[in-house]
């Protein structure tokens, strides 16, 4: 097995993509100084809303619009909670992921009269880049992804750029780090936040987007799988900065994409099932011990 062939690299993009979009929304949250866990069910009701706007509208890109603007409203539970009434965001955020999978399986039922997965015949799927398949190198890589995957990269570097040399993004990067002497000056802190939070919601719905008509074309119950999970991982991983973020979302990815490779050569299911999540975990624990040796140095 040739784990660093260009269809391989394929399969580590693909199955990033979800996750990097995510992880934007988990960082810029941070960034405005909202610690968002509710990536998994905005992700989730992301992926719900895509499939339900592509099979109504019969196009794959009304299912994305579908999933962006739902899923923007779905995160002004946590945007009104937290930024205007100044409620825990964790215990809202475990609060809206348990409505996401709750009530996705419930729509599921009531709109289209099937429980479990939901795959009607003429479903419409993102297209794929098939004309950059006679281009070297890049063909291999990128012909059979959607439109979503490079534009992921491109969004994270201009967002990255954008809080870092931008008065506006300045601004909202100051409003995360001192919300006090912000709002001092007269910035409304609660505001920032508030759309900050909601454009997050957007671009997990992207995700969610990306994960039922990009990656499959279909929506199965609890599709996500702990995705957004790994998503926060990330975001802790790289201290919430943006430009960062490709690193550590394609190393999830490449061990999503290990995982169905070592299934391929006859290895357990359950333990490649696995893999992701236990680099999550040991991320966790790097990150917690990269901050106890900061703290240790500071003091």
């Amino acid at each position: 097995m040739h784990v660093f062939e260009l269809g391989f690299i394929a399969a580590v993009l693909l199955a990033a993509t979800p996750i990097l979009y995510a992880a934007l929304a988990g960082a810029i949250s941070a960034q405005v100084g909202v610690f968002n866990i509710a990536l998994e069910g905005q992700m989730l009701w992301g992926a719900f809303a895509a499939v339900a706007g592509s099979y109504y509208t019969g196009s794959a890109w009304g299912g994305v619009l579908t999933a962006v603007i739902s899923t923007a409203l779905f995160a002004v539970i946590l945007a009104i909670g937290a930024a205007r009434w100044k409620a825990d965001p964790i215990i809202i955020a475990i609060g809206t992921n348990l409505l996401a999978i709750g009530l996705t399986g419930f729509l599921l039922r009531v709109l289209f009269d099937v429980s479990g997965s939901f795959s009607p015949t003429g479903l419409q799927g993102l297209p794929k880049m098939a004309f950059l398949a006679d281009v070297p190198v890049i063909g291999p890589v990128f012909a059979g992804q959607t439109a979503l995957v490079p534009l992921a990269f491109v969004v994270i570097v201009a967002v990255g750029v954008w809080l870092k040399t931008t008065p506006a993004g300045l601004r909202l990067r100051g409003v995360g780090e001192h919300p006090d002497a912000a709002a001092s000056l007269g910035v409304n802190v609660a505001s920032y936040q508030s759309w900050t939070t909601i454009a997050a919601g957007a671009l997990c719905g992207i995700a969610g987007a990306q994960l039922a008509l990009g990656n499959v074309t279909v929506f199965t119950e609890n599709m996500t799988a702990g995705r957004g999970w790994i998503a926060v991982a990330a975001v802790m991983l790289v201290a919430g900065r943006p430009l960062w973020l490709p690193l550590a979302c394609l190393g999830f990815g490449a061990a999503e994409a290990l995982g169905f490779r070592l299934q391929g050569i006859g290895a357990p299911q359950q333990l490649t099932d696995a893999a992701p999540y236990a680099i999550t975990l040991l991320v966790l624990v790097l990150t917690r011990v990269r901050f106890a040796r900061r703290r240790q140095t500071v003091a």
